[in-house]
């Protein structure tokens, strides 16, 4: 039996509602200039980015991972930060997990939300989040976060340390099928007419 190393021992994190985790491995950051292509309306996407510049934070992520590979996780937060472009509410990329069978849960720590999801083969789905709730995305499901209210929405999630991300699958295609936009003082889902349809897993 092998000893374990300083990164396979049991580790407290302490996880804010605010975004951000005391103990992660690694954070990442994507600003406004990182969006480009996200949005459908590219001129309210270069208006935002004219008015607050490229390097204005749009959403972060904190992960801490213990090892890597089969049998580990990794946990961390996601936290959106508000704000519309055009019609359309600030989202993340999204993604799908490279290995595609690698199912992902989201736990709303604070915010008002929704996960936005779409299967390769066309099946859609739209989950909001609201604090104390989660949805368990199975795999084979593409996935992105989307802040419909007017504060920071931040998740913990949890998926297979092995599982990878493909960003690009959502670009190919034109976008995701659906995109969420304000409707009155809620949100709805609107029909992306670019969507081509996604590539064969």
């Amino acid at each position: 039996m092998s000893t374990p190393t300083a990164v396979d021992v049991p580790t407290l994190l302490e996880i804010s509602p605010q975004g951000g985790i005391e103990g992660r491995s690694r954070r990442y950051e994507k600003y406004l200039g990182d969006m480009d292509g996200v949005y459908r309306d590219e001129q309210a996407w270069q208006d935002a980015v004219g008015e607050r510049g490229t390097d204005d934070l749009v959403y972060w992520v904190d992960d801490q991972r213990y090892q890597e590979g089969p049998g580990a996780l990794i946990v961390g937060t996601s936290t959106v930060l508000p704000g519309l472009y055009g019609e359309e509410f600030a989202v993340t990329r999204g993604h799908l997990h490279a290995v595609a069978d690698r199912a992902e849960l989201y736990y709303c720590l604070s915010g008002r939300g929704v996960m936005l999801l779409e299967t390769l083969d066309g099946q859609t789905s739209a989950v909001e989040l609201a604090p104390g709730q989660a949805v368990n995305v199975p795999g084979h499901w593409i996935h992105r976060s989307v802040n419909v209210g007017d504060e920071p929405f931040v998740t913990l999630f949890c998926y297979a340390a092995d599982a990878g991300q493909d960003y690009a699958v959502i670009a190919e295609a034109g976008g995701m099928k659906n995109l969420v936009v304000a409707d009155g003082d809620g949100w709805a889902l609107k029909d992306n007419p670019d969507h081509t349809g996604y590539r064969a897993g």
